[in-house]
C-alpha cells in the first residue's frame, strides 16, 4: 500500500547495516574534533575496542565551521601549553596523516585599545615567551604595517604571534576519524544517546536508539550537548550553548591584502582572509543562550560599529555566505578536562568555549594519558570540572573571544 506523507516531515537516516557493538572498553560521546582526536590517540596507543557515538554525522557540530584558528596566544599557562602542543601537531599533520588541512600560519594580531588591555597583553606575551612562544608587542604603526586595514589612531598597541594562523576543521576531523577507523575504532553515526547506566557510582552501559553498549568507560566530548549527557550519569558539566556567527564577503578577482587573524579585544571583532575574500565575525554579546544554529544578520551591526573604529574599510561589507554554530561556554569560559570524582569510568573533555579546534590535538593526548594512567606533557587538574563546585580556583584567561 502506498503511503502519502504529510507536508514538512523530517527525513530520518536509514539504520546502518552493521549492528551496534554489544560492548566496548571505551565509548566516546561526540564525533567532532575532540572526540575523533581522543579516539585516534587512544587507538594509536594500543587501546582496542573503542566505540565513538555521534548523534548526527562526524564533524557536524561546532567542528563544521569553515575555518578554525590555531594559536598559543593565551594568558593562562595551561591554555598556552595546550595551544603550543596542538600547534606543533598541526605543523606535522600533513606528513603524519597525508592530509592537507589548509593550515596557513599567517599569524595572530591582538589589538589593544585601552591601557588595561595593553597591560594585560604585555603580561601574557611575557608568559607565552617564557614558555617557548614567539609573540611580541608592536606599536600601532607597526600593527598597521602588518595589517593595512587597521586605523593606528584607534590603537595603543598590539601583540603579534607570527607562528599562529588557521586551518580547516572538517578536514582535521576526517583525517583523525579515518586514521582511528584504520586502527579499529568503530564509528557510530546517526546514533543518539538515551541514557547512561552509572548505578552504584560506576559506568556500566550506554543506551542509544540503536541499542545498548556495555562499557566501563565513557568519555564525554559532546561540546554544547555535554551537560545533558553528564546529567545522565550524575555528573555536573556546566555548559551554556551560545550561537556564534560569521560571514564571508564576495570573492574578488584579485585577493585582499594578506593579513593575520586579527582580533579587537575591546569588542571581540575579528577578521582574516578567506580565499580571495574576507571572513568577518564578532562574539555578539547580545546573543541569547540556546541551541539555535540558524544564520541571521543580528550580529552585523555590532561588527560594523567596531569596524568603523578599528578597520573602516571592512565596515558594511556585502556578505556572500555565512555560518552559525555553537560556543560551549563554561562559567569561566575555559575547558573542562578530567575524570569524575564521584562516578568511576566517566571522563570528559568539553566546554572549550570557542577554543576546541585549536586545543584538540593536545587534549587527545591528555585524555589518552589520563585513561592509561601515565604522566602526560602537562597536568590537567586546573581544568577539572571540580572548580565549578568550589574545589579548585577558576581559570582566568585574557585572550577570549
Amino acid at each position: 500500500m502506498q503511503i502519502k506523507h504529510v507536508d514538512n516531515v523530517v527525513p530520518l537516516p536509514k539504520s546502518p547495516a552493521a549492528p551496534l557493538p554489544a560492548g566496548a572498553d571505551v565509548v566516546i560521546l561526540g564525533g567532532g574534533i575532540m572526540g575523533t582526536s581522543i579516539a585516534f590517540h587512544l587507538a594509536e596507543a594500543g587501546v582496542r575496542n573503542i566505540v565513538l557515538i555521534e548523534r548526527s554525522s562526524l564533524g557536524s557540530g561546532s567542528s563544521a565551521k569553515p575555518l578554525g584558528g590555531v594559536r598559543a596566544t593565551f594568558s593562562d599557562p595551561g591554555n598556552i601549553r595546550l595551544g603550543q602542543r596542538s600547534l606543533e601537531a598541526y605543523e606535522r599533520f600533513s606528513d603524519k596523516f597525508k592530509a592537507d588541512i589548509g593550515l596557513r600560519q599567517v599569524g595572530y594580531l591582538f589589538l589593544c585599545r585601552t591601557e588595561a588591555e595593553l597591560y594585560e597583553v604585555e603580561a601574557s606575551t611575557h608568559i607565552q615567551n617564557s614558555l617557548g612562544g614567539s609573540s611580541r608587542m608592536v606599536s600601532p604603526a607597526v600593527a598597521r604595517e602588518i595589517n593595512p586595514f587597521l586605523d593606528p589612531q584607534a590603537l595603543l598597541g598590539a601583540s603579534y604571534s607570527p607562528r599562529d594562523g588557521f586551518a580547516e576543521p572538517s578536514k582535521v576531523v576526517r583525517a583523525y576519524a579515518g586514521a582511528a577507523g584504520e586502527l579499529g575504532v568503530t564509528m557510530c553515526e546517526d546514533t543518539e544517546v538515551w541514557d547512561i547506566d552509572a548505578g552504584g557510582g560506576a559506568v556500566h552501559a550506554v543506551h542509544t536508539n540503536r541499542g545498548t553498549i556495555r562499557t566501563g568507560t565513557v568519555i564525554c566530548a559532546a561540546g554544547a550537548w555535554s551537560t545533558r549527557l553528564g546529567a545522565m550519569a550524575g555528573v555536573h558539566l556546566p555548559i551554556e550553548p551560545v550561537r556564534r556567527q560569521i560571514g564571508m564577503t564576495s570573492q574578488r578577482n584579485a585577493p585582499f591584502p594578506s593579513v593575520p587573524f586579527t582580533l579587537d579585544l575591546s569588542t571581540t571583532m575579528y577578521f582574516h582572509n578567506y580565499l580571495n575574500g574576507m571572513l568577518l565575525g564578532i562574539s555578539n554579546q547580545d546573543q541569547e543562550p540556546g541551541f539555535c544554529r540558524e544564520f541571521d544578520y543580528q550580529w552585523v551591526p555590532a561588527f560594523n560599529r567596531a569596524a568603523e573604529i578599528v578597520a573602516p574599510g571592512l565596515a558594511y561589507q556585502d556578505l556572500e555566505v555565512g555560518w552559525a554554530g555553537l560556543y560551549e561556554n563554561t562559567p569561566d569560559h575555559n575547558a573542562m578536562i578530567g575524570s569524575s570524582g564521584t562516578v568511576e569510568g566517566f571522563m570528559y573533555a568539553t566546554g572549550f568555549s570557542g577554543h576546541g579546534f585549536l586545543q584538540g590535538p593536545a587534549v587527545g593526548e591528555l585524555v589518552r594519558d589520563m585513561y592509561l594512567g601515565r604522566e602526560s606533557f602537562m597536568d590537567p587538574e586546573q581544568f577539572s570540572a571540580a572548580r565549578f563546585i568550589g574545589e579548585l580556583a577558576r581559570v582566568k584567561e585574557v585572550h577570549i573571544i
